[in-house]
């Protein structure tokens, strides 16, 4: 039985090795683990198969079991990910600014870390690694709590990653896996506030929801996205088709995926016959409001669940909208404030497009699948922040930062 107090003390301690630790040590320890994942692949996949096996057993559908699956490919470009972030600057001592005051005393804002993360997460085994090297290359110590589905693989993937740290003599509890994966053994983490910093919860809306309301210690909200296109009646319409068809059909169950079409009037009646037909080639269900079903027999009549549903599945819901007025106040009203695209050739929409939406990416002409740490240029991602405070949208190396206020003086009193 895990001991979830004596573990957080056991984590926060080792954050004063990893506060010791420069550049250099970090960045080798970090290509150390990305070559024993590699040699470590036929251990790891034939945990992740077990995985596998078992969410077929319980009817786990098709595009959440893709999001487990890990195959040669996949743990070639988690290891590949890794290096990316060793090749990154280190935040850790950047000194954001200084100054001198009247009395002669030298105040100076460093970066820093934020010292023990938590990260409450679904079945993506690769956010076990991921998290992992953001954590560890901005000196915070992780306690990771997956989900039962990828149990197997994770056990796996940290026994790498643990091994690599015991032999380099650096302290393994930089990076703890709870096994554990009931509810109760949940609410205990979100409770351990005395050792935790911050708490980032990535999956379902239901998971984000219960960590809210439930944790004592501060919560980073990511994850959910009810992602939407708006189709402008300015649209190129073969642009609008290949971004809506990647958009949805890419890949289904990540949070960057389209989940919602917005589309003028007055194309519609154009448009909505060709987007049906190249969903329908995908297989992707539609499901609309009344004028949108009057176009097209194909589409199936939307609930109201439907505006706000993040499907993670081949469907997606259609509405129509006789301005851009109304699409924006449509978005806003159902948006998880992820990401929403609009496609149009029309410099004045797309302006009053990006300031008045508000989510944390806002694209023109382009896929929401963009989404993504890896595509922005951050190596990888400890999640998608659709809040404010105190990161917003993808969060790399330096989302994963405080800052602390250095003061040197020679003698000042007040």
């Amino acid at each position: 039985m895990e001991n979830l107090e004596e573990i957080g003390k056991r984590v926060k301690n080792s954050t004063k090795i990893l506060n010791n630790m420069g550049s250099i040590e970090k960045n080798i320890i970090l290509r150390k683990v990305a070559e024993e994942i590699i040699k470590s692949q036929k251990e790891i996949l034939i945990a992740n198969e077990k995985d596998i096996e078992n969410a077929i057993k319980n009817s786990m559908k098709e595009s959440l079991i893709d999001r487990l699956k890990l195959d040669e490919k996949r743990i070639i470009a988690m290891s590949d990910g890794l290096i990316k972030i060793r090749d990154l600057e280190d935040p850790i001592g950047e000194i954001i600014e200084g100054k001198r005051v009247k009395n002669g005393l030298e105040i100076l804002k460093k970066r820093v870390p934020l010292g023990v993360i938590a990260i409450i997460y679904e079945s993506r085994p690769n956010v076990t690694l991921d998290a992992f090297g953001l954590c560890f290359k901005t000196g915070n110590a992780v306690i990771l709590r997956g989900g039962k589905d990828a149990i197997n693989t994770n056990i796996a993937i940290i026994k790498v990653i643990r091994n690599v740290l015991k032999e380099s003599k650096i302290s393994e509890d930089c990076v703890y896996l709870i096994e554990d994966t009931s509810r109760e053994k949940s609410q205990e983490l979100m409770r351990l506030n005395k050792y935790v910093d911050v708490l980032i919860p990535r999956g379902g809306a239901g998971l984000i929801k219960t960590v809210v309301e439930n944790s004592t210690i501060p919560v980073i909200e990511t994850g959910t996205g009810n992602c939407h296109i708006y189709v402008d009646e300015f649209a190129d319409f073969e642009m609008a088709l290949s971004i809506i068809e990647n958009a949805k059909t890419q890949r289904t169950g990540v949070c960057n995926a389209c989940e919602s079409l917005v589309i003028h009037k007055a194309i519609a009646k154009e448009f909505i016959p060709l987007v049906v037909q190249r969903l329908s080639n995908k297989n992707v269900e539609i499901r609309g409001d009344e004028d949108s079903c009057n176009i097209s027999d194909k589409i199936i009549k939307a609930t109201e669940s439907d505006w706000s549903e993040e499907y993670l599945d081949l469907i997606i819901s259609v509405k129509t909208v006789n301005n851009i007025d109304e699409a924006i106040e449509h978005i806003s009203n159902y948006s998880t404030k992820h990401s929403e695209s609009i496609i149009t050739n029309n410099y004045e929409n797309m302006q009053k497009f990006l300031n008045e939406i508000d989510s944390s990416c806002v694209y023109v002409n382009a896929s929401t699948r963009f989404t993504d740490g890896s595509e922005f240029g951050l190596g990888a991602e400890i999640g998608i922040s659709t809040q404010k405070l105190h990161a917003r949208g993808p969060m790399g190396l330096k989302e994963l930062t405080t800052t602390k206020y250095i003061i040197h003086g020679n003698g000042q009193i007040r």
